[in-house]
């Protein structure tokens, strides 16, 4: 893993102030929950309980927990989940989800309905997302969980319409950075979501890995790069920080990209082209960690040498799975930007019952950390996955 004295100073500057607003977006959203992740591995499955804490648990004070047990009253809050496609990634932040889902259920008695709906053809039209929101609506759920590519107005839309049925949106590792207006006469943002639950795909996974590799590279070096769909607002934002991260390093160049669709053949497919043409490359930057994986084999089938350490074709993608995980330590993926599903899911069911039960004002933004995972770290990094997915919580 490269050391920050190896960045430019500017570089520097700009990573530490994006890195230091997202953990202390973080600390914050955990503070406001005014509950400990503590043990969500214990008592019963995730149906739900009578409201006493399961075994090591941490529910706060006595009085505290009957005082929050009161105001759940033993409520059923009914849950729409959509991502825009049913993967490895969406699995993870779902897990992490319930086994909060379970900690508010264990300790304050929350009973919870949940229901998972993806798309199954195109996810990066987002055509399907909204007939599945639409669903949620009729069907009078209090809160939908979004991420969609559909257009943002088209959404808003929808949002809007739902809100005046007692809908509650709460969008998720969408591109809320375009979706940021000013405040300044309107506290809502324009927006018709509670809360939007992400990170900036500029600053907190493109830059990131373009630091990554500048580092790695020392400054120098030849680059190629596997987008996602054109069109898609996340390939925009990724590619604009990747790109800002390339230009501070005048010895560095992108020579070449492809789309790789966010899928691991395709991406596979954009790798064999990129390495036919410029068969001299240093690394390539996957959007995606599907992409990338998908370029790790295009590696090898190649005959190529991965990185080392000191040579080889350096490969990164953005996401942060397990079977990612495995991959970096094998040798055959270097790096990842894990953005971090974990504590996407438990920040949403954390923001959901703040504002759902306890009547809070949530922020309209929470931006998560994120963070590279390479071999230096890979360890707690799949560690935390690992753990969660092993937990208890199931709806």
């Amino acid at each position: 893993m490269f050391h920050r004295n190896e960045i430019t100073d500017t570089g520097r500057r700009s990573a530490r102030r994006r890195v230091a607003a997202a953990a202390m977006t973080a600390v914050f959203a955990m503070v406001l929950a005014g509950c400990t992740v503590a043990n969500t591995n214990t008592g019963n499955g995730g149906g739900g309980s009578d409201g006493s804490a399961a075994a090591g648990a941490s529910c706060g004070s006595q009085a505290t927990q009957d005082a929050i047990t009161k105001a759940v009253d033993g409520r059923t809050i009914k849950i729409g989940y959509t991502p825009p496609i049913l993967s490895e990634f969406y699995t993870q932040v779902e897990k992490a989800a319930h086994n909060r889902m379970k900690y508010y259920a264990d300790c304050y008695g929350v009973k919870w309905e949940w229901s998972r709906q993806g798309a199954l053809n195109d996810a990066h039209s987002g055509v399907e997302a909204v007939g599945i929101v639409e669903n949620f609506i009729s069907n009078g759920f209090d809160a939908v969980f979004v991420c969609s590519a559909a257009p943002h107005s088209t959404m808003q839309e929808i949002y809007e319409t739902g809100s005046k049925s007692g809908v509650d949106f709460y969008q998720f590792n969408s591109t809320e950075e375009l979706e940021n207006p000013s405040q300044a006469t309107d506290p809502t943002g324009g927006l018709h979501t509670v809360s939007n639950i992400g990170y900036d795909d500029r600053w907190q996974s493109g830059y990131i890995a373009g630091q990554y590799i500048a580092g790695l590279l020392k400054g120098q070096g030849q680059i190629v790069q596997i987008l996602g769909p054109s069109g898609s607002d996340w390939t925009k934002l990724r590619q604009q920080g990747f790109e800002a991260a390339i230009a501070e390093f005048p010895d560095m160049t992108i020579v070449g990209s492809a789309d790789g669709g966010y899928v691991r053949d395709k991406g596979l497919t954009a790798a064999q082209d990129l390495l036919t043409k410029f068969p001299e490359i240093d690394a390539i930057y996957g959007e995606n960690e599907d992409m990338a994986l998908g370029a790790s084999q295009a590696i090898d089938l190649a005959g190529l040498k991965h990185w080392d350490g000191s040579q080889g074709i350096i490969t990164i993608g953005a996401d942060g799975l397990i079977s990612g995980m495995d991959s970096i330590r094998d040798g055959k993926l270097t790096a990842t930007v894990d953005v971090n599903s974990i504590e996407m899911g438990t920040t949403m069911v954390d923001t959901l019952f703040q504002h759902e039960v306890l009547g809070m004002t949530v922020s309209q933004f929470i931006r998560i950390p994120t963070v590279v995972v390479d071999k230096a770290n890979v360890d707690w990094a799949e560690g935390l996955i690992a753990d969660a997915m092993a937990g208890a919580g199931s709806y």
